[in-house]
């Protein structure tokens, strides 16, 4: 199959064998997204030097990225009384207790992150099987489990990202637009490998983050020098 004009000038641009900067990363990214007529998503990959399926090796939590991910999120809300309000008020794209929990119930989820108070729980739990494997059931220890819901719905919608590593210890993240600023992106990518050396498990043993790589909706895949990554983490 032969590749169109976009695709050769995209690859003329990289390198496959070099490690490059967080910085010349992302110019080179952020140039290969001209070459497309909408806003690609720029993310990270990091392959880290752990089995999740150990309870002390476990990665998991959120963070705020200084610049947001340049994501539409749509926000559900489990609450009641006032705390239904405040949701509302805050923004949430969908809030409800008994009639939104059958609706899910039967596969209708039209949102991206889902908060509930503590007292929703037990009705919650009736929903994990549906939105466990989707990455939606609200924790604690992500902040999705609380009584301040206008903080929680305020931070998601400003650009938290949740993150956890999966099968092989890899851990996948938005951390931007192609159409931010190389200070912004690269501002973005710096403040979630913080966030990661932050969550490093008591049971990691060896070389915690071993690879990373950058790569936008359509264009290349970079691998990123470590050292340069981590005298700026």
């Amino acid at each position: 199959m032969a590749l169109s004009k976009k695709t050769k000038k995209v690859n003329a641009l990289v390198d496959r064998a070099k490690f490059y900067t967080v910085e010349d990363a992302v110019a080179i990214l952020i140039e290969a997204a001209k070459e497309r007529k909408f806003a690609e998503t720029i993310e990270i990959a990091m392959n880290l030097g752990v089995d999740p399926k150990q309870n002390d090796q476990v990665v998991r939590g959120v963070t705020e990225l200084p610049h947001g991910t340049g994501a539409t999120v749509r926000v559900a809300v489990f609450a009641k009384g006032p705390k239904a309000e405040e949701a509302k008020k805050a923004g949430a794209d969908i809030v409800g207790a008994e009639e939104l929990a059958d609706e899910v119930a039967k596969g209708v989820i039209n949102f991206d992150r889902c908060i509930a108070t503590p007292d929703m729980m037990p009705l919650m739990a009736k929903l994990g099987k549906v939105l466990g494997p989707r990455g939606l059931m609200p924790n604690p220890k992500l902040g999705t489990v609380t009584m301040d819901v206008a903080k929680a719905v305020e931070s998601s919608k400003g650009g938290a990202v949740e993150f956890r590593a999966e099968k092989a210890g890899i851990v996948h993240a938005r951390v931007g637009k192609a159409t931010f600023n190389a200070k912004q992106l690269a501002e973005n990518i710096r403040s979630f490998v913080a966030a990661i050396n932050r969550a490093k498990p008591a049971g990691a043993k060896g070389a915690y983050i071993k690879k990373v790589s950058l790569s936008s909706t359509m264009g290349p895949g970079l691998k990123i020098d470590l050292a340069n990554l981590n005298e700026a983490a």
